[in-house]
């Protein structure tokens, strides 16, 4: 296979070939926002050298004085004399549209240019018009928009492309009757657009079309998000100053840092970024995808924050300063996140339940060289946790009101000092669950709501990783190691090595008469956090079935809040007796255990709530 690039300009692109839309080519779908990027790009250009030009100049003498642009690449391949457009229909279909309107626009300036333009949106063919463009089956639409009739009367219920032909007409229009406001500036402007606009022709065979086709639009061409915003931010500086500043090697030195992480984080991390400095409401962030960020940042709404559109000063501050300060914070967030770091051990907790949010309320809190960073990231992880805990253990987490929180802290910790973060995350926990409990409520935590919560009230995972947490807080507070490691004891579904909720009081006549054999009431009762433990797979099967007293056996030899149920744990055991002291705990052994047990043990776990999660 030989692919031939062939550099045209506009003049030559639409002069005598017509291009048959390939079978392969989608509807014509680009929207006002591709439209206005690509009229922008193209007025740049032009606007910033006509601003040097008299108006007593010639405008083809003018046109000339105005560097060119490169407009990207298209692809054909030809069948039988017929050429058919296998990538660039999107492009092209919008120049056609520019074309259309150049044209209406130099009639009405009566320019003696009105015809070359036109020459360059249709030929003849025998007693045919063909347009160069050639959408079958959308040529009624062309040719109303050719012969200036009004937008709404045109008939866009045949389809999606002629929908958008009319649509992005009328805004083609508007720019252009806005921008080129003389007639000088006008013809210009046309011998600039049909001369010095390049474009890259790549012609290839009928038998290669289809792969071809496919890496262009679905692998290797196609780049990346971050990739492209390289170009897009790069690109405005001069290259004397790239190379002076080694910009290129500090954004690729950057993005391989963040791309350690895993493949294409770079993305991620944009869309972390930028939603944490902008975005108000999980409305605003869509925008702002991984997969759409690198054209939204150049919104106005972003610009007015980044300011990074046709700004090549700000570009080199930003990339110098925030760039890499930001991509260094994000990397060293994700460090503290795959294990436990001295002081920054919420960061790991949140990053085990999958709570990426936090990466978006940190980068919205920490502003550039933030001398309370190391403070933030403990203290908004930490409340993070809190929040994640306090809200399941009391019946009122929900997904998705918890993603608009989200954002409510974004906005009011934005750049904010560390005081602040406490107060606004107490005020969004109260807050949610007064609503989930339709009553006022001013305190994160009460018994009242956590009283009869169990097994059937949080997920698996949950529970897994709230008995983790119990048993780290013994450990952490009494001198001892835990057993296992926190992805063991949450993570670890297996059926040998992986941890299981217990029940401590197994279903048998035994325990059932100590319910008055009700077996609703006994069920509930079990269910409950304080009849509950996490012991590894085998030891669970093991035990499951076993008296109270058989099932001591095991407890003592598994985790360390398990062991708390046996008194071998507490023989000459001074740690664990100053543990309960310093704390006030009522933590004793259980040489029995029915309800009143199970009571003072539920008890017992909402006091190290409130120590851990205070």
């Amino acid at each position: 296979m030989a692919i031939s690039p062939i550099p045209q300009s506009i003049e030559d692109v639409f002069s005598t070939i017509t291009y048959n839309i390939d079978f392969y080519q989608r509807q014509y779908k680009w929207l006002k926002d591709p439209v206005e990027r690509l009229l922008d790009d193209v007025f740049y250009k032009f606007n910033s050298d006509y601003l040097e030009i008299e108006d007593s100049m010639e405008p083809e003498n003018a046109a000339n004085k105005i560097g060119w642009y490169y407009l990207n690449t298209y692809v054909t391949n030809t069948i039988d004399g017929k050429v058919f457009l296998v990538d660039g229909q999107q492009r092209l279909t919008t120049i056609t549209l520019i074309l259309i309107q150049l044209y209406q626009q130099s009639v009405k300036e009566s320019s003696d240019l009105s015809e070359w333009v036109k020459s360059k949106i249709f030929g003849i063919v025998g007693p045919k018009k063909i347009f160069w463009l050639n959408h079958e089956g959308h040529a009624k639409t062309l040719e109303k928009l050719l012969n200036g009739e009004p937008f709404e009367t045109i008939d866009t219920t045949i389809g999606i492309t002629s929908k958008n032909m009319v649509e992005n007409s009328k805004y083609i229009k508007s720019w252009l009757e806005k921008d080129l406001d003389s007639k000088h500036k006008l013809e210009t402007f046309i011998y600039y657009f049909l001369r010095r606009l390049q474009l890259v022709k790549l012609e290839v065979s009928q038998a290669d079309v289809p792969m071809v086709f496919e890496v262009i639009n679905d692998r290797g061409v196609r780049l990346k998000p971050y990739e492209i915003l390289k170009g897009k931010l790069l690109g405005q500086i001069d290259k004397d100053e790239l190379k002076l500043l080694d910009l290129n090697k500090l954004w690729e030195t950057q993005v391989s840092k963040i791309n350690e992480i895993g493949e294409d984080e770079i993305d991620s991390f944009f869309e972390y970024y930028i939603r944490s400095k902008i975005a108000n409401s999980r409305g605003l962030a869509v925008k702002y995808d991984k997969k759409d960020y690198h054209r939204a940042i150049f919104s106005d709404e972003a610009d007015n924050f980044f300011n990074l559109k046709r700004n090549p000063a700000q570009i080199k501050r930003f990339l110098q300063n925030e760039f890499v300060y930001f991509t260094n914070l994000y990397h060293k967030i994700w460090w503290f996140s795959i294990d436990l770091r001295p002081g920054f051990e919420p960061v790991f907790f949140n990053s085990l339940n999958e709570l990426n949010a936090q990466y978006l309320i940190l980068l919205s809190a920490i502003k550039f060289n933030d001398p309370e960073e190391d403070l933030k990231i403990q203290l908004i992880a930490k409340e993070f946790d809190r929040l994640f805990v306090l809200l399941q253990l009391q019946r009122s987490y929900d997904s998705n009101k918890i993603t608009e929180i989200i954002y409510h802290l974004v906005t009011e910790l934005r750049e904010q000092p560390a005081e602040k973060i406490k107060p606004a995350f107490d005020n969004q926990i109260t807050q949610l669950l007064s609503n989930a409990k339709a009553t006022v409520i001013h305190e994160p935590f009460n018994y009242m709501y956590f009283k009869e919560v169990g097994y059937n009230d949080l997920s698996t995972r949950f529970s897994r990783y709230f008995f983790a947490r119990i048993d780290y807080f013994i450990c952490q507070n009494s001198n001892a190691e835990m057993q296992q490691s926190f992805h063991n004891l949450v993570r670890n579904t297996g059926h040998v090595n992986g941890y299981h909720i217990e029940h401590i009081l197994a279903h048998n006549d035994e325990n059932l008469s100590l319910f008055a054999n009700d077996e609703e009431l006994f069920e509930r009762e079990r269910n409950r956090l304080g009849g509950l433990l996490l012991l590894r797979g085998n030891a669970n099967i093991s035990s499951s079935n076993e008296t109270y007293t058989n099932k001591l056996r095991t407890y003592v030899q598994t985790l360390y809040w398990n062991a708390t149920l046996h008194p071998d744990t507490y023989h000459s055991n001074l740690d664990l007796i100053q543990l309960k002291n310093k704390y006030n705990l009522n933590l004793r052994a259980m040489e029995v255990f029915g309800p009143e047990e199970l009571e003072e043990r539920h008890k017992l776990l909402a006091d190290i709530i409130k120590i851990i999660w205070n």
